[in-house]
């Protein structure tokens, strides 16, 4: 009996709560000022700029299911890198690149200039690995060198066309990186794309860097999968030696410090001779930079490369950082300017927040970084200060040619 009398007032009171609720809406709705209602189409559209590059763009590769390779030819492959006094580095990460399960390759080891026993300790390795081949540079203090110049020396020294490029301080997941990033040259495929994750580590920077190295992988595997590639990274990127020279290396901007990686593939890829490798056996893991002054030097260095890009590319990033900028200023000067409209704002906010988790966390999954995800909000905020600050450094530092 006590069930079903109480029973009609809990539909009573169900019946009576939505129309009430709707009325008060409406109601606050109604107090929302003419310039309340500019803001919330400004922040509207922003938003819906947002969801075309996170459905649209980064979609395409959150999205895409990777097919088996068909390149089985296992053609031979030299391994670059340049280093500039990482003895410690190579001491600690050469052995697993020369010990990869792959039937021919070599390792050219470009001794950039370096003073700290570096020489002497590849050459004492060179008696025991027979893969290990070694070019030194000597400093001169009427030329001095960068990157871009060591880069080219390990080209020409190596022995075979296809080229795999990394850095001394950089480790391969496993004994089959080489395998899995060469079989994706299948014909007309002159470039291979591969990703670099930095190591999760304890503290927000690190946690950040890697919140802005997945941003970065979204956009340039999405690029390429949209047939317009962009950039590659150069921790992990591989593609032919005939392709460096027909674009007579790095000459176009052998002037900028930055730029062996994704200013080479900006100017060398076509809509058709890009391939991707994200199988994670084919990741090559590195360290971030512990404090923020290294991390800060090293952004500073890289953002100044991104104004050399094509046109349409700077385009299509350029946008991308406005829509940020513009939602969240949207956001809160809406809020500021007219509180009535606060139900509005949320529902917006939800929309963006909700497709960006989505899709941030199925690509984080193929990159193995969806953990990220739980902490979007505030990686998302410090990002649009982190884009205002160096992206305007970027614009106004001069280019140094040395490392």
């Amino acid at each position: 009996m006590c069930t079903n009398s109480t029973h009609p007032v809990e539909i009573h009171f169900t019946l009576l709560s939505y129309p009430n609720l709707i009325l008060r809406l409406c109601n606050m709705l109604e107090l929302i000022t003419p310039l309340g209602w500019i803001l919330l189409s400004a922040l509207g559209a922003s938003a819906l700029l947002l969801l075309y590059y996170y459905y649209a763009v980064f979609g395409k590769f959150a999205f895409f299911k990777p097919q088996p390779a068909q390149n089985n030819k296992q053609e031979p492959i030299s391994v670059i890198i340049a280093a500039r006094n990482e003895f410690e580095n190579l001491q600690k990460n050469l052995i697993s690149i020369l010990e990869q399960d792959y039937p021919e390759f070599e390792v050219v080891v470009v001794n950039d200039c370096s003073w700290d026993g570096s020489q002497a300790w590849l050459e004492e390795l060179q008696k025991t690995q027979p893969r290990l081949k070694i070019s030194q540079l000597i400093e001169q203090e009427k030329y001095p060198t960068g990157k871009k110049f060591a880069v080219t020396i390990g080209i020409k020294a190596a022995k075979y066309d296809l080229l795999l490029f990394t850095d001394a301080d950089c480790e391969p997941a496993s004994n089959q990186w080489i395998r899995n990033m060469q079989c994706r040259f299948t014909p007309g495929k002159d470039i291979v794309l591969g990703f670099s994750p930095y190591r999760k580590r304890k503290g927000f920077l690190n946690q950040f860097i890697r919140f802005e190295t997945l941003i970065t992988a979204q956009f340039y595997f999405a690029m390429a999968l949209r047939k317009n590639p962009f950039m590659g990274v150069g921790r992990n990127l591989a593609y032919r030696k005939d392709l460096f020279f027909k674009h007579k290396g790095f000459a176009s901007h052998q002037h900028i410090m930055s730029g062996d990686d994704d200013l080479f593939v900006n100017e060398a890829a076509t809509p058709t001779n890009v391939a991707i490798e994200i199988d994670p056996a084919s990741f090559v893991n590195t360290d971030a930079k512990s404090t923020f002054s290294s991390w800060s030097s090293q952004k500073s260095r890289h953002m100044t490369t991104g104004k050399y890009y094509k046109a349409k590319h700077k385009r299509v990033l350029g946008t991308y950082y406005f829509a940020i900028m513009l939602f969240y200023a949207f956001l809160t000067t809406t809020l500021i300017f007219d509180i009535h409209s606060w139900p509005i704002v949320v529902g917006i906010f939800a929309v963006k927040y909700i497709s960006q988790s989505i899709v941030f966390y199925m690509s984080g999954k193929k990159l193995k970084y969806q953990s990220l995800v739980f902490n979007l909000l505030i990686l998302d905020i410090v990002y649009l200060f982190y884009m205002i600050t160096y992206g305007t450094k970027g614009l106004f530092t001069k280019n140094r040619k040395q490392w």
